[in-house]
């Protein structure tokens, strides 16, 4: 029997019991179409809506970073310094490994402890814990700094954890030209 919908013509093989042919309403299909269309349309709401990111590194969730300033050094082509505070607001303790600066060949933690500097294989940083580098303390040394570092630009810091996890964040470059805060270099005898 032959079903014309909506100018689609269907036919199935004829029936010998039925030899009488029936008209469909041309709306028939509309009810079919709409659901498939409905269908579609929430298949495609699923699909990944993540931002695009381009090169930069995926955050470790519940780790955040303020405070950044890389300090020039006073003397060009000795080492700068990373001074950022790190707050770890997960659940669990993370492990801070290494650090990354654009525009440094190689940055290295230290402690100064004691009048001495050593260096940091890494640093643990607890679940709810907030981790200062900063002068006299925790730091991190740059070395061989590219000249385009330059006072009041900015870089980009790059934290790397056991994991692979990682954080970036800006670097506000300051000069150390003017001296450390808190040091008096007016009194000379």
């Amino acid at each position: 029997m032959a079903q014309d919908c909506g100018g689609i013509s269907v036919s199935d093989p004829p029936c010998p019991a039925k030899a009488k042919e029936t008209r469909v309403n041309p709306f028939c299909f509309k009810p079919r179409i709409a659901l498939a269309c409905v269908a579609l349309a929430l298949a495609a709401c699923q699909q990944d809506k993540t931002p695009e990111r381009g090169n930069g590194p995926d955050a470790k969730p519940g780790i955040e970073v303020s405070g950044g300033v890389l300090m020039l050094p006073a003397v060009k082509g000795n080492p700068g310094a990373a001074y950022f505070t790190v707050t770890n607001g997960g659940s669990a303790p993370a492990t801070l490994a290494a650090v990354h600066v654009d525009g440094a060949a190689k940055a290295e933690m230290h402690e100064s402890r004691g009048g001495s500097m050593e260096p940091l294989k890494e640093v643990r940083i607890g679940a709810g814990e907030t981790v200062k580098f900063e002068r006299g303390g925790r730091h991190v040394m740059l070395f061989d700094l590219d000249s385009s570092l330059t006072s009041g630009t900015a870089t980009e810091m790059t934290l790397v954890f056991a994991g692979g996890d990682k954080a970036s964040t800006p670097l506000k470059i300051e000069s150390a030209a003017g001296g450390m805060p808190g040091m008096d270099h007016g009194k000379h005898n």
